[in-house]
């Protein structure tokens, strides 16, 4: 069986990182404690509990100063707080997606049981001393307006700002795909493929056009 853990550590190699993008693969469940209904996109790749997200041995790859970009679904907020914490990071703000359509309106296909969700968030923390993000986060405003791509696919946007704000080296913990200048760590990061019914707006065809 495969240990996430180990895995994490023999990916790090003995390197230490800075700063750390994470997009867990967190399990959502409804009031019977069941897998809520409305992430049927789930069944497409592998979930963790909170406890096994928590687990991961963050807190032996990083070197102080460290920043960590923590991608959260509105529904687990408080779970979020508890990985960032975990991890042994301090809370200090968010980054939010605002998910657009091509004219720029939001985009209303999301799920939410209480709202109709047109954002993600990134909670951002530190640790250690003079943990501050580089000037130019200091003119960075926290929100990307960019289309959704493919289920669970987050904006590319997102690395420019970090690559900005927080000082190398980069790790990603559940990568999708592979970026020049990062470690990636996760199942799908060296072999990423679209397999399943999309959008018209994924990283593929943004790819080929930029090619």
């Amino acid at each position: 069986m495969v240990n996430p853990s180990q895995e994490l550590l023999a990916t790090a190699n003995g390197r230490k990182f800075q700063t750390i993008l994470a997009d867990p693969p967190w399990r959502f469940t409804n009031r019977t404690g069941k897998m809520a209904p409305e992430h049927r996109r789930l069944s497409r790749y592998g979930t963790m509990s909170l406890p096994e997200i928590k687990a991961l041995p963050v807190a032996e790859i990083v070197q102080e100063p460290a920043h960590l970009y923590l991608w959260v679904p509105n529904a687990l907020l408080p779970e979020g707080i508890e990985v960032l914490r975990a991890w042994g990071f301090e809370y200090k703000s968010n980054i939010v997606w605002h998910k657009i359509r091509k004219d720029g309106g939001s985009d209303g296909r999301g799920v939410g049981f209480y709202f109709r969700n047109v954002t993600e968030l990134v909670l951002f923390g530190v640790r250690g001393k003079n943990a501050r993000t580089l000037a130019p986060g200091r003119r960075q405003v926290n929100l990307i307006a960019s289309q959704k791509r493919e289920h669970s696919r987050k904006p590319d946007e997102l690395y420019d700002v970090i690559e900005a704000c927080s000082r190398g080296p980069f790790l990603e913990m559940f990568a999708r795909d592979t970026r020049k200048g990062w470690t990636g760590w996760g199942n799908q990061a060296e072999n990423y493929e679209i397999t399943w019914d999309t959008y018209a707006h994924h990283s593929r065809v943004t790819a080929s056009a930029a090619e």
